[in-house]
C-alpha cells in the first residue's frame, strides 16, 4: 500500500500592519488603514518521506518564527512589523521562502494564513 505523509505546524505571531486602501475599498472597515496590532496564524503543511523525522517539527516552526523574525523585527518597538503586508502577503512569501529550501520532489506544500 502506498501512502503519503505530511507534517503540519500551526503558529502564530503578533506583529503590526496596515491596510492603506481600506478606506476606499471597504469603508465599513476604514480603520484597518491606521498602523494596527494583529494575531497572524499560518498552518504550514510539508510532505515527508519517511516516518522517522524527516523533518522535525520543532526545527521546522523554528525555522519559520526566525525568518519572520530576522525579516521584519523592529527592536526598539519589539515587534513585528508587516507593514502594509496582508495575511495572505505573508503566507505566500513563507511558501515561497522555504520552497526554494525544500528538496525539488517535494511538491506537496501549502500554507494557510487567518486572523
Amino acid at each position: 500500500m502506498k501512502t503519503k505523509t505530511t507534517i503540519i505546524v500551526k503558529l502564530s505571531v503578533d506583529g503590526m500592519h496596515n491596510f492603506p486602501a481600506a478606506a476606499e475599498l471597504f469603508p465599513e472597515v476604514s480603520f484597518l488603514a491606521d498602523r494596527h496590532r494583529h494575531m497572524f496564524h499560518f498552518t504550514v503543511a510539508k510532505e515527508v518521506f519517511h516516518d522517522d523525522r524527516d523533518v522535525e517539527f520543532i526545527m521546522f516552526k523554528r525555522d519559520i518564527l526566525n525568518y519572520l523574525s530576522d525579516q521584519y523585527s523592529d527592536n526598539y518597538r519589539r515587534t513585528l512589523e508587516f507593514g502594509p503586508k496582508s495575511c495572505e502577503m505573508l503566507a505566500r512569501e513563507i511558501l515561497l521562502r522555504y520552497y526554494r529550501d525544500w528538496e525539488t520532489d517535494r511538491k506537496s506544500t501549502r500554507l494557510n494564513s487567518s486572523h
